[in-house]
């Protein structure tokens, strides 16, 4: 069997092993794959393994032996499940391997939001402390967390742990999922009446046709001018014009990002030097720990498909 990985940067710099992988068959290595070499790349191999690669109808059509699309990730909008479907490839993802690390930045985020660490830091590093008269200074104002509500939006592995840590912080959970739920500690509500009550908002969505750009004009403006807003599931659920526009307007008090429409982020994105805006380059999922349990499920979901009970199957 023939196996090629056409992004494997995306999930190794070196620092963990695809051996596990590899040793499976005939592989071929990419670092990156521009999506136009995509198909030439995958040629006549059986198997491809991918991050962010746009596994299209074309690539099929151009790629009739291939039978398997494996992913580096949660996602797998970037694979044309009908098109995989009709071609009779087996496409497989990598739920939940990230839920640690993903809540982890989630409250990151939080966090640095309420106590101002990143700032405070920055004006010991400029001298301010060295300079400063009394023992402390605290001119922007900080804040405590517990007694805050937390809003989670899309409440699956990642939602429901945030919601655990969040409880534990004495915050008040609120949640909003497309399927209804009971849990002790979490008030499930509609989307309006959640995002009318919280402190902050945090969404553990996917990516569909129905939570495209949930959050715009209309859903920003039912917030608290105190609220902040979290992502870091995808970027295409805020419409990033409409956040930007009310982060100006101060309509709610910040936003924090790990993902945005557009990654690598443009030159031209609205939410670049945005006002009370933090952005990470996509990184919440990103732990070596994390890395390494993502690759080791992945070698298992070829394993299960090559003995014809495929595992973590979307199509």
């Amino acid at each position: 069997m023939k196996l090629v990985i056409l992004d494997s940067e995306t999930v190794s710099k070196g620092d963990v092993s695809l051996d596990e992988i590899t040793s499976l068959c005939d592989s071929s290595v990419y670092g990156y794959t521009p999506n136009e070499l995509v198909a030439e790349r995958i040629g006549d191999a059986d198997a491809v393994l991918c991050n962010k690669c746009l596994i299209t109808k074309d690539v099929f059509d151009r790629c009739p032996n291939l039978k398997f699309v494996g992913l580096f990730a949660t996602g797998y909008n970037n694979v044309d499940l009908d098109a995989a479907t009709e071609k009779g490839a087996c496409v497989c993802n990598v739920p939940a391997y990230s839920t640690e690390s993903v809540a982890q930045h989630t409250f990151a985020f939080i966090l640095n939001f309420f106590s101002k660490i990143g700032d405070y830091s920055q004006t010991v590093a400029n001298g301010d402390w060295i300079n400063y008269k009394l023992f402390s200074y605290f001119y922007m104002p900080t804040d405590e967390i517990c007694g805050k509500t937390l809003g989670i939006i899309g409440y699956g592995t990642i939602g429901k742990r945030v919601a655990q840590i969040a409880r534990a912080f004495g915050m008040k959970v609120l949640a909003f999922t497309r399927t209804p739920k009971t849990e002790e500690g979490t008030e499930f509500t509609s989307l309006e009446e959640l995002l009318r009550r919280s402190d902050v908002v945090t969404l553990h969505c996917p990516l569909t046709d129905k939570t495209k750009e949930l959050i715009n004009k209309d859903t920003l403006s039912m917030m608290k001018k105190t609220a902040l807003l979290v992502n870091t599931s995808r970027g295409g659920v805020i419409n990033e014009y409409d956040l930007a526009d009310a982060l100006e307007k101060e309509s709610i008090a910040g936003a924090c990002l790990d993902v945005l429409t557009y990654e690598p982020m443009r030159e031209d994105c609205p939410l670049y030097n945005a006002k009370n805006c933090t952005i990470t380059p996509h990184i919440a999922w990103a732990p070596k720990p994390t890395r390494e349990r993502l690759l080791s499920v992945v070698a298992e979901n070829i394993r299960k498909w090559l003995q014809g009970k495929p595992q973590n199957k979307v199509n």
